[in-house]
């Protein structure tokens, strides 16, 4: 988690509960302006994306048949 993030986590936490939620809700519009089809990622998606594309590279991927679902 950023710096930012974290910032923003403890200033969240110092308002009342109502004004909590007004936060959030405005956090939600401003993420849904950025990306309203929820296609970005974010940074630290993008690196465990490229860590996993990088392990199917090497070690290629497991077949539903030998995953025991049960």
């Amino acid at each position: 988690m950023s710096g930012a993030v974290k910032e923003a986590a403890g200033l969240l936490e110092i308002l009342p509960e109502k004004e909590q939620n007004f936060a959030l809700e405005f956090i939600k519009k401003l993420v849904l302006a950025w990306d309203p089809d929820f296609t970005k990622v974010t940074l630290s998606e993008r690196t465990e994306l490229e860590e996993i594309e990088k392990d199917m590279e090497n070690s290629g991927t497991i077949s539903h048949e030998d995953i025991d679902w049960n």
